[in-house]
């Protein structure tokens, strides 16, 4: 039973790849067995190549240090605006045995405004870029995507969902639909930027090395939404042999290291409100839910909760990517919390269990299956973001925008199950 539960995930990673072709609007035009193959194979080995290989995990995870870094200076400036509230010394004594209290929107949040600065400005010395063409290269090299599908893959490790389609913008009108679709995904699949440090530093206490294993999540899933996106939307046979993108077209630019500062930091305070208006108001949608289900009758001795249903709706996709049945409930209210409402919450709620609700694999696999943005508010996000760059579009755009979610949900559990399957205990 133990090699049963420890193996599982391929049963999960073979149903996803199956229902991805069931969804798919070309049945037969699929890419090519070789290619699902390889796109399979990329999956697991980037997967033991990043977290089985010590030196190469030791160097993600040096991110770690940079982040606590970053954390120290955000908190220098918050503690300054806010005072204790930001994280200054108290003016006061605790009482004994309590905790110095963690105010989210003036001690973590301001990650976001500060990281999107320096993702700016790294951006504007060439840092980024250099980065984001070299993750193109080896994505055209190794799964023959188009060059602007290689260039929004690097982008979005890097960037988020509103400033990585600036990267590829001058390509929108031109792409095919099954390039749009995958640029798309791609955007649903992955986290990265000022979010991935906002997420790691919320699950810091929980989740051992938070930084190091975001990065691996992204990376992983990029193969994974490609994969799912090829099944669901297949392109000709010659969408792949596209050039890499001109470097002269338009796209992210600044005029000097000080506007890049600054539009940086604008663009982070907007997503520093979003973030806060989306959490208070899934919190209050939760609550008004909640209050609606305890109207019905209990059900083993307890009232319906939204949690329990997505426990319920969801547990058997954690228990077929490899989470413990006993533990798959957990999983699949975090799972359904993420994918319904926001994966934001779903950490906060991770990082609030009890020790012991988890093991450290299915812990693990929870979190890498949490890693991507597809959520029902990122399709309104991610349409109207594209659809303002390429109005021509936007219909096209709507119209996959369900599909898009879908596919970036299902390329999240298929990274969850890789990881549980290299991970024993």
């Amino acid at each position: 039973m133990e090699v049963f539960d420890q193996f599982r995930g391929l049963a999960g990673i073979a149903l996803l790849v199956l229902l991805a072709w069931g969804l798919s609007e070309n049945r037969a035009g699929r890419p090519s067995l070789g290619w699902i193959a390889g796109a399979l194979a990329l999956q697991v080995f980037l997967a033991l190549l990043i977290v089985r290989v010590p030196i190469v995990w030791d160097a993600v995870t040096l991110a770690n240090d940079a982040v606590a870094a970053i954390e120290r200076a955000t908190l220098d400036g918050s503690s300054y605006m806010f005072g204790y509230l930001g994280g200054a010394p108290l003016p006061f004594e605790l009482s004994e045995g309590a905790e110095a209290p963690v105010v989210i929107a003036f001690q973590i949040l301001p990650l976001v405004i500060v990281f999107s600065a320096l993702a700016a400005l790294l951006w504007h010395w060439g840092v980024l870029r250099w980065l984001v063409d070299g993750l193109s290269y080896l994505l055209r090299r190794t799964l023959k995507v188009s060059g602007v599908v290689g260039l929004s893959g690097g982008s979005n490790l890097f960037l988020g969902v509103v400033e990585s389609p600036l990267v590829v913008r001058a390509y929108f009108a031109r792409m095919s639909r099954a390039d749009l679709f995958q640029v798309m995904v791609l955007a649903m699949a992955t986290i990265s930027g000022a979010i991935l440090i906002l997420y790691a530093t919320t699950l810091s206490r929980t989740v051992p090395d938070a930084v190091g294993h975001m990065i691996s999540a992204s990376l992983i899933s990029l193969p994974a939404a490609l994969l799912v996106a090829k099944l669901m939307v297949p392109g000709e046979a010659d969408d792949a042999d596209s050039e890499e993108p001109a470097r002269n077209e338009p796209g992210l630019r600044y005029e000097s290291s000080i506007d890049a500062i600054i539009k940086g930091t604008m663009d982070g305070m907007q997503l520093f409100l979003a973030v806060i208006a989306v959490i208070i108001v899934v919190f209050a949608l939760v609550s008004l839910t909640d209050q609606v289900l305890a109207l019905l009758p209990l059900v083993d001795g307890d009232p319906l909760t939204l949690k329990r249903l997505f426990g319920w709706a969801f547990a058997p996709l954690m228990w077929l990517i490899g989470v413990p049945w006993g533990e798959a409930q957990a999983a699949g209210s975090l799972m359904g919390t993420k994918a319904i409402l926001n994966e934001y919450v779903a950490y906060l709620e991770l990082a609030a269990l009890p020790d012991g609700t988890f093991a450290p694999r299915s812990l693990l696999i929870v979190t890498y299956a949490l890693c991507g943005v597809a959520n029902l508010a990122s399709i309104g996000l991610l349409v109207s973001t594209i659809g303002t760059l390429c109005p021509e579009r936007r219909g096209e755009v709507a119209g996959l925008g369900i599909r898009s979610w879908i596919a970036g949900n299902m390329a999240t559990a298929m990274t969850g199950a890789w990881i549980g399957l290299i991970t024993w205990g």
